[in-house]
């Protein structure tokens, strides 16, 4: 069977050997040209053969250290941390904020935008050094502020470029030195993979802790047979952890792919469109033994819904700070009745309980935050941030409409498709982890 990659090479230099290219003046442009055609034909080839090979042998998993513990309690953001916050506001305002209305639109997000959040760095951060990251140390606040960041610029937008570092995250922290040494350091090259972990399951009342997707022993490995709903990016996702039931408790597998039995249908949704969502279906998939997380462990899956739900309360600080941000503007240039409707009471009070809310949910959050970095209980502290940033991130999102009246019903402004997703912020499970 022909090679494409060579053949695509032997076409490119034919045409680039054409003569009538010099005599048209057009060698630069032509050049450029087939310089992004093969960068393009390459990446497709390399995500549609992927193999994950372990490249190097390690006795034992890498694991980043834990962050400092300061004497005091401060939330203040490190220098580094407000770097690294600073460079994430500025691309999500600068790109992501532009493509947000194209990629709900369109149900997904423009494959450049997501390259370009490749090159921002962000899988590199969750990565120990040993396999080619720029993890130093731990830090959930770290991850936090980012995420928070992102969400400035879209929610689902953010959701789409953080969800393959929730794989490499997780691979970090729990994979075992096999499976980090085969998964992540496709995740520090010049073509990461496309990765996404699925919880959620779509029936009511869904509980983590009691999922229908289920494992079971066989052949020295595991069959995994079960459905997972709203999977950011699973259509084109080459790599997957995925929660099931293993012996009557919930576990983490890691899922290729080519594995035979997984499939995937179009799963849109209210919000996130530009997350791309999708049913994630497992048919009877046959998993080596070495697919299973941290032999199962009770505490790990635990942790990673714990993650999870404080991820979602980044996201959710995020964009309502997006909302706010917006709605100040816009509420005193409005003018009705001969002044701005900021003078109105009911308007400013209204604004001003947006920004109340806000500060509650972020102080809970980087609360939680640095409990967790700080290796304390942080089993309250998180579920206190999420409940309130649950019921809180849907009135910032209801209040920024009303306060656009009819403005605020039409997609010329974005607010309508913040409200949209931060209703996910109460359904969502998984997805994210910090």
């Amino acid at each position: 069977m022909p090679n494409p990659i060579g053949l695509g090479l032997r076409a490119l230099n034919l045409v680039a050997g054409l003569p009538v290219i010099d005599q048209l003046g057009l060698r630069k442009s032509t050049e450029k040209l087939l310089y992004r055609a093969s960068k393009t034909g390459f990446a497709v080839a390399t995500g549609a053969a992927r193999q994950f090979k372990a490249t190097q042998k390690r006795l034992q998993p890498a694991r980043l250290d834990k962050a400092a513990r300061p004497e005091l309690f401060d939330l203040t953001p490190t220098d580094e941390q407000e770097m690294l916050r600073e460079a994430a506001r500025s691309f999500a305002i600068e790109q992501l904020r532009p493509a947000a209305q194209a990629a709900d639109h369109d149900g997904g997000a423009q494959a450049e935008l997501l390259q370009q959040a490749r090159e921002l760095g962000l899988s590199l951060l969750g990565v120990p050094e040993a396999f080619g990251g720029a993890g130093g140390e731990r830090s959930a606040m770290s991850n936090v502020l980012v995420a928070e960041a992102l969400a400035q610029g879209d929610l689902g937008l953010a959701v789409a470029c953080l969800a393959p570092t929730a794989v490499s995250t997780a691979l970090s922290l729990w994979g075992d030195a096999h499976q980090q040494s085969t998964y992540l350091p496709a995740f520090t090259g010049e073509h990461a993979p496309v990765a996404a972990l699925a919880v959620l399951e779509s029936r009511p009342l869904f509980d983590p802790m009691r999922l229908s997707t289920t494992a079971r022993h066989a052949g020295g490995g595991f069959v995994v047979d079960g459905a997972k709903a709203l999977v950011p990016r699973a259509a084109t996702a080459e790599l997957f952890i995925v929660a099931a039931m293993l012996e009557g408790k919930p576990a983490l597998f890691v899922v290729e792919s080519g594995a035979r039995g997984l499939s995937t249908s179009p799963d849109p949704a209210m919000g996130l469109r530009a997350a791309a969502t999708a049913t994630l279906h497992l048919d009877e998939v046959t998993l080596p033994a070495t697919a299973l997380i941290a032999q199962g462990a009770a505490e790990v899956y635990a942790e990673c819904i714990a993650l999870s739900r404080l991820a979602w309360c980044a996201i959710a600080v995020g964009t309502s700070q997006a909302v706010l941000d917006y709605l100040i503007p816009y509420v005193n240039d409005r003018v009705a009745f001969g002044e701005p409707i900021s003078h109105r009471q009911a308007v400013a009070f209204a604004v001003a309980n947006i920004g109340i809310e806000l500060e509650g949910m972020r102080l809970l959050t980087y609360r939680a935050a640095s409990r967790m970095e700080q290796g304390a209980d942080d089993a309250k502290p998180i579920a206190l941030a999420r409940r309130y940033c649950i019921d809180k991130s849907l009135i910032v999102g209801s209040d920024g409409v009303q306060l656009l009246g009819g403005h605020g019903f039409i997609k010329e402004h974005p607010v309508e498709r913040w409200y949209r997703d931060l209703r996910a912020i109460g359904v969502m499970e998984g997805t994210l982890l910090v």
